[in-house]
């Protein structure tokens, strides 16, 4: 399993972002085989964590038209910087609930 870790220096949210970030979530998953995905923004910075099967379906997603022209959009108006990490997930822990 891979995880995609996102992190954005937010310049503004307006109206288009939450229709193109939900759009982009359902397409990630239903389409492109997103396992998990869970995002958070605090103040200016934003985070997501994205978990994927293999990194095929991760270069598959990046690549897609729509998802490259979020991409632009995040780069032209809803971000001042952003990075992109890839991991490969070698161990996992899970504690059982009581």
């Amino acid at each position: 399993m891979f995880v995609v870790i996102f992190r954005a220096k937010v310049r503004r949210f307006d109206e288009d972002y939450s229709r193109v970030a939900e759009r982009m979530r359902d397409l990630a998953t239903l389409r492109f085989g997103c396992l998990e995905f869970h995002a958070v923004t605090e103040g200016e910075h934003e985070v997501a964590l994205s978990y994927w099967p293999d990194e095929e379906s991760i270069r598959a997603w990046r690549n897609h038209p729509e998802h490259v022209l979020a991409q632009q959009a995040g780069r032209d108006r809803w971000y001042e910087s952003y990075s992109v990490q890839v991991a490969e997930i070698t161990r996992e822990y899970r504690v059982p609930r009581r």
